[in-house]
């Protein structure tokens, strides 16, 4: 018995010792200090103090011992890749809206700080891009798979469609992209209908929080991830009819960045978007028909 009651006693030590161990595995938990928030209104200048009317901000946040920061815009979480993104802010004319940062510490402790920013937003869609968009109703698109050019890329921030490289019709058949459908509906609410797996530039697409795809040079193909929701709005800053859609949406190939899309060019029946990657490596185009 006592052997026993020795042989339980070095147990529990060393049971203590080893949950110690993991504790200081874990390492100290610090929350981060000291949040700095910077605004860009697109336009703002002294006399036009809440921008040029596009409602388009830049926002950029740094703090002290912080691992990752997320800021919180109209109900919309966005991950701040190097502590920047940006946002449209489309309710038409001067309104003032919190803009929350959560920053995150190790061990995943956070700090939240929240300011407002007054925004003027003056830009109401052309009656046709609407149409085009949306049919007044609710409109299914695709990448236009069986033509060329309908995927390509060129320089970041390029003006010239498709300029380093445009895929042959079905050229990238069973990567996970041309069965995927994308709605824009009147109300602004934006489906992707996935069929469970999209096409994307490794590693960004990683963003998504999908998994498993096959590795092909800079692609990954075939990553799984399910049909989802989303919204969308329209601006033209500059004058440049611009596509933005929230969250981490996306259309055709997964490239990151600030999930903006330029209207290059549309008819009735057909649109070109291009975006520039997370990267600031390329500009992505896309042409896209309806279903």
């Amino acid at each position: 018995m006592k052997n026993l009651k020795y042989i339980l006693g070095v147990f529990i030590t060393l049971l203590v010792f080893a949950c110690q161990d993991d504790d200081i595995q874990l390492g100290e938990l610090i929350a981060p200090s000291n949040i700095q928030i910077s605004v860009d209104i697109v336009g703002a200048d002294a006399a036009n103090p809440n921008g040029d009317g596009s409602g388009s901000v830049s926002f950029t946040a740094t703090a002290d011992n912080v691992t990752a920061i997320h800021f919180v815009i109209q109900n919309v979480t966005k991950l701040a890749k190097g502590g920047s993104v940006s946002h449209d802010f489309t309710e038409l004319g001067l309104n003032t809206y919190p803009v929350t940062v959560i920053a995150y510490g190790t061990g995943g402790v956070s700090t939240t700080k929240t300011i407002e920013v007054e925004v003027l937003s003056l830009y109401s869609p052309p009656a046709d891009l609407l149409t085009m968009l949306t049919s007044n109703s609710s409109r299914v698109w695709r990448i236009k798979a069986e033509a060329k050019p309908h995927f390509g890329l060129g320089p970041a921030n390029g003006t010239t469609p498709f300029e380093w490289y445009s895929a042959g019709a079905n050229d990238k058949d069973g990567f996970g992209m041309y069965d995927d459908r994308y709605t824009f509906n009147i109300d602004g609410t934006f489906t992707h209908v996935t069929n469970g797996d999209v096409f994307g530039r490794d590693p960004l697409i990683n963003e998504l929080g999908g998994s498993g795809g096959t590795v092909d040079g800079a692609d990954i193909l075939n990553y799984s991830f399910n049909d989802y929701s989303a919204q969308w709005s329209l601006t033209a800053p500059g004058g440049v009819e611009t596509l933005s859609l929230t969250g981490l949406a996306f259309v055709g190939y997964y490239t990151g960045g600030n999930h903006q899309y330029i209207i290059f060019s549309r008819s009735a029946d057909e649109m070109v978007l291009t975006t520039t990657d997370g990267n600031n490596e390329f500009n992505w185009w896309f042409t896209l028909i309806p279903e």
